[in-house]
């Protein structure tokens, strides 16, 4: 792909051409705030001359940690404009993960900005690492230096600074499923490549995108289809305000596309049959006239009415979910990538659709499975490597071949399957492998549960640690009992005789991210969830009941 040009050559390309187009929207206040192109571009040249005014060597690495936001977006072209590599650190993440990402990326600099617990966090941050705190939202802490005030005597960088597609834009450090977070080294080069094939082939159109950004911009998916995305094609950004305002300003921004992790479209399931009762539902849609009223009305106060891709990614979603949505003129898209290519693989998109598949290889993607089953990569926007790791690098790029870690299939038509990861595969005390991810795939088919770990390694058969919905939790014990059981004997059904779930366990305490069981992405810390429970797993297995609650 030739001509590929730079985020900080788009960023000035609509500078010049479309000055008081509004490029960010941000909700403060009750109010929201509009940046156009040539508002935020004076900013982020300021904000750059202020980053150099540090005096820092060439091409340091400057922390960024914030809840998603106009001036996080702002941050990272003015750390490219100085002439910096960015370090972005996930907002949810306890003192020692800051502290470890800082140290190990060796940060000169960390802008803190819109966070919930900055207390929480704050005594990760390194000796001698001076921090500014953002406008509106930042932290305000002593020692701090404040962006408002870093800014406002500052004559804005001059000209057209621009970046080497070969140099280093960004470490981005893995959330870590099972160990110590790794940094992901990326190039412009890999940004820019994925982010004009990825316009081209979902079909962007330049000054007619509206993207909600509340994902996690320190996550790759985020920062492709949000960010870069917005900044490669003129689109207007709008930015959710709160976790409690989040509905409201999706339905205020009703965007043209919008990415949620399977959870977040159980959560409007869940919302949708909290006003409409799923038999109600099935009634409506079934009569013509209505049906089309129905759907309107639903994507409209969800605030998907103008949404032409409904992606989705990060984490398996079941295919009775992708099934519910179509009913009502969603069509999800399921995205499957990693960190360490960028976001760019496979793409399960109509026509070319399967369901219960990922789809098929993106343009400029080669995939081959190794002897074990493992999905390989070859893209050109592949990692340069972990930083700081060359073993880790060797071990996952081999012969320009990205090792995912994850297992997989084609079928008859060239669809990806994804049947598990090649490290989480577990052996029974009978001898037979047991690969967890698409038996949790079946349980999760049941919409009481929110959150599934199939375990076993020491077990004459696997069982499947479980917590519950938020709403199933408001349910009768024995109801849930009944539910649960009923879809344990179903999946079993399916099952190779080896691989049948003994036992639903009912978790007492919900697995999140403070408590170390989820990742900053929500995906389940198998190690750590093991290292909880697994003193209990002989108990639990040797109980007479099917469905145990944790006591």
């Amino acid at each position: 792909m030739e001509n590929l040009k730079t985020p900080l050559e788009m960023l000035y390309h609509w500078e010049q051409t479309t000055p008081d187009k509004i490029f960010m929207l941000q909700p403060f206040e009750g109010a929201w705030k509009k940046f156009t192109w040539k508002e935020a571009a004076l900013e982020i040249r300021k904000m750059a001359a202020v980053l150099q005014s540090f005096n820092l060597p060439p091409k340091s690495r400057i922390g960024l940690v914030s809840k998603n936001c106009a001036h996080w977006m702002m941050a990272d072209l003015a750390i490219m404009m100085a002439g910096y590599e960015s370090i972005p650190v996930y907002p949810n993440v306890n003192a020692e993960t800051l502290n470890y990402v800082l140290q190990h990326s060796d940060a000169k600099l960390l802008l803190v900005g819109k966070l919930d617990d900055w207390n929480f966090m704050k005594a990760g941050v390194p000796d001698g690492v001076q921090c500014i705190s953002f406008p509106w939202y930042g932290a305000k802490q002593n020692g701090f230096q404040y962006w408002e005030e870093l800014v406002k005597d500052t004559k804005p960088l001059q000209g057209f600074p621009n970046n080497n597609l070969d140099d280093v834009m960004t470490i981005i450090y893995t959330s870590g499923t099972t160990g110590k977070p790794k940094g992901v080294v990326h190039s412009y080069r890999n940004f820019a490549w994925a982010t004009t094939m990825g316009k081209t082939f979902v079909g962007l159109k330049d000054g007619e995108e509206r993207l909600l950004s509340y994902l996690p911009l320190s996550h790759i998916a985020e920062r492709m289809l949000i960010e870069m995305a917005g900044v490669y094609t003129n689109s207007e950004i709008w930015f959710a305000e709160s976790l409690d305002l989040f509905a409201k300003n999706l339905a205020e921004a009703q965007p043209t596309i919008f990415l949620g992790v399977p959870r977040i479209w159980t959560k409007f399931q869940m919302g949708v049959l909290g006003k409409l009762s799923q038999r109600k539902l099935n009634v409506l849609l079934s009569i013509p006239i209505v049906k089309n009223i129905i759907r309107n009305k639903i994507k409209t106060g969800l605030g998907l009415s103008k949404c032409r891709h409904a992606v989705t990614g990060s984490a398996p979603i079941s295919t009775s979910l992708i099934n519910w949505w179509a009913k009502l003129g969603v069509e999800i898209e399921e995205v499957y990538s990693m960190t360490e290519n960028c976001a760019i693989s496979h793409f399960n998109r109509k026509p070319d659709f399967k369901l219960g598949t990922v789809g098929k290889p993106m343009p400029g993607v080669e995939m081959k499975f190794s002897d074990s089953a493992e999905i390989l990569i070859q893209v050109p926007c592949n990692m340069q490597g972990y930083y700081r790791e060359p073993g880790l690098t060797a071990a996952a790029l081999k012969d320009g071949w990205l090792h995912t870690g994850d297992r997989g299939a084609l079928d008859a038509d060239g669809f990806l399957k994804i049947t598990g990861r090649v490290k989480e595969i577990f052996k029974t005390d009978k001898g037979k492998y047991i690969s967890p991810a698409p038996i949790e795939m079946k349980i999760l088919k049941n919409q009481l549960v929110e959150q599934i770990c199939v375990v076993g390694s020491s077990l004459p058969q696997p069982i499947g640690l479980i917590v519950l919905s938020l709403d199933a939790k408001a349910n009768d014990k024995n109801y849930l009992q009944e539910s649960l059981s009923k879809t344990l004997h179903e999946i079993n059904l399916e099952l190779e005789k080896h691989e049948r779930i003994q036992k639903l366990i009912v978790m007492k305490e919900e697995w999140t991210i403070e408590n170390g069981l989820l990742t900053p992405t929500m995906k389940i810390k198998r190690n750590p969830i093991e290292d909880k429970y697994q003193l209990h797993y002989e108990s639990w297995y040797n109980q007479k009941e099917d469905i145990v609650f944790e006591s």
